[in-house]
């Protein structure tokens, strides 16, 4: 490969206006279009697409549409759920544990840029990897930034802007998001049996 989709992989410095990484992207973006037509009702191709255009699916993985990646270099854990009109800018790994829950306008964002103008101009930029871990829960609208990892169990408040990593067993919110207290006893809900 070129020298400027390798250091995209590698997360370093590149320009992304690039004829391999425009034709990765070209590729993702025509098995999106299929993906994101399709009827509800065909839930089997959609699974199919989902496999061949993301790093890896787990098990009863639900990605709603419309759905949106760059380059396919998300994973998602089993049992995972992503609902309506999710961004994911994948220009460097975004991986998603077992049983997350996204709500919709969620929007993870690797992509990021220098912030010296000179090189900004002329196209420089680069990604920084983003981790969910197992059974986080981001509310409506909330993005997370480049380069954060997110604990186990921690819940985001909708609206939340995640700038910094958070520990697990939390609950987070605001721009920036901060860590509002602990996940504890008064959380746990007894759940009718059926």
């Amino acid at each position: 490969m070129g020298e400027m989709f390798d250091r995209m992989f590698r997360g370093e410095l590149h320009i992304a206006d690039d004829p391999e990484i425009d034709a990765l992207y070209a590729r993702v973006q025509d098995q999106l279009e299929e993906y994101n037509g399709l009827s509800w009702r065909n839930d089997s191709r959609r699974d199919e697409l989902l496999r061949e255009l993301l790093r890896e699916v787990g098990d009863g993985v639900v990605v709603r549409p419309r759905f949106f990646c760059e380059y396919g270099r998300v994973a998602i854990g089993d049992g995972s759920f992503v609902n309506a009109d999710a961004v994911m800018l994948d220009g460097a790994e975004i991986t998603i544990g077992s049983t997350c829950w996204l709500a919709p306008r969620v929007q993870l964002l690797t992509a990021t840029h220098v912030v010296d103008p000179v090189p900004r101009r002329a196209g420089w930029e680069y990604a920084k990897p983003i981790t969910l871990g197992d059974n986080v829960w981001l509310g409506g609208g909330a993005i997370v930034c480049p380069g954060v990892t997110i604990g186990d169990d921690t819940v985001v408040g909708a609206g939340a802007v995640v700038t910094k990593d958070l520990p697990a067993g939390v609950v987070a919110a605001g721009v920036p998001a901060r860590v509002v207290r602990e996940i504890g006893e008064s959380d746990r809900v007894e759940v009718p049996r059926v």
